[in-house]
């Protein structure tokens, strides 16, 4: 039996000259989250309300189950945009309701879960008041529960974690977690590349309406440049200058970050830093996903082929 997954195959949109999308394509399996990053105007959006038929392509398609994706899966499909999208005047408990109920939900299911939602979410003592008179980080905690509350099966969320303070963001970290165990594809764009590394089982990195890079974290993290931490209190700045294969990534207060070149000689780095006195670390470290996402988007600065795309 095949697995149920939401697939964006070939997908391609233009305005005019600007070319937002180019045969932009990945999957987002059953149960797993997928965390689509980039930096601002790189197709992220553009993508998303394609797949919820927001936007018509100029060329691919959006399949779920294996088949074209309809208006009748689109209803099944919980959608948070960037911008919020909802109704400044309207009470919280109220719209919750409208919209499941816009989702083929009876009256008493909407309403059971929009409580249910509401106070899963933190928001439940706010169900009587005006979407408008809640802070960002409550207006956020709303959107979400408008993107759950008629139970989907795909999430897709557009920059959910925008504007949450730490303990909001466990709590939404915590819900993602459980609608992937549940077997939901959960795809969601974000900035902070630290809350996806620990979030998601696969990344796609986005550059200029291409998809640039794409897998699992450890395995793109895996693939990146390797680095090696060398703690030397006494080394001068400079003091791995000439070491084939080295360049200095970083050197703070006793800490050098080198980035070793296929083939660099990590013994050599290391008589280097005895020379200059006591080591007190030595360690390979795997890049981040944030150096990873600043090296994969600066590899493409000069422009792509169809054929540049780094996948895992």
């Amino acid at each position: 039996m095949t697995e149920r997954r939401l697939e964006i195959d070939a997908v391609s949109k233009r305005y005019g000259d600007v070319v937002a999308l180019s045969d932009m394509t990945f999957d987002v399996r059953a149960g797993e989250l997928f965390g689509f990053v980039g930096s601002n105007g790189a197709g992220k959006t553009t993508t998303m309300r394609i797949a919820l038929g927001v936007l018509a392509a100029d060329s691919g398609v959006v399949r779920w189950d294996s088949r074209p994706v309809t208006v009748d899966t689109r209803r099944r499909i919980g959608y948070m945009p960037e911008e919020r999208g909802l109704y400044p005047r309207m009470k919280v408990g109220e719209q919750l309701e409208y919209l499941a109920e816009l989702h083929g939900m009876s009256r008493s299911a909407a309403r059971s879960s929009a409580r249910r939602w509401a106070e899963r979410l933190g928001v439940s003592g706010r169900l009587g008041d005006e979407v408008q008179k809640l802070s960002l980080g409550n207006q956020q905690r709303v959107q979400l529960a408008a993107a759950l509350v008629h139970d989907p099966s795909i999430l897709i969320l557009d920059e959910p974690f925008s504007g949450l303070d730490p303990v909001a963001v466990d709590v939404m970290s915590d819900v993602l977690r459980e609608k992937a165990a549940e077997g939901i594809p959960v795809v969601f764009s974000s900035h902070q590349l630290d809350l996806v590394q620990r979030l998601c089982d696969r990344v796609g990195i986005v550059r200029s309406g291409r998809m640039v890079a794409c897998g699992p974290v450890a395995e793109l993290r895996a693939g990146g440049t390797a680095r090696l931490v060398v703690g030397a209190p006494d080394a001068p700045n400079g003091w791995a200058a000439g070491i084939p294969g080295v360049s200095v990534a970083e050197h703070r207060d006793g800490t050098t970050v080198l980035e070793l070149a296929a083939g660099a000689d990590d013994q050599a780095v290391l008589r280097a830093a005895l020379a200059t006195g006591p080591v007190h670390e030595f360690a390979r470290r795997l890049p981040s996903l944030t150096e990873l996402f600043r090296n994969v988007v600066s590899e493409h600065v000069g422009g792509h082929t169809g054929t540049e795309e780094a996948r895992v």
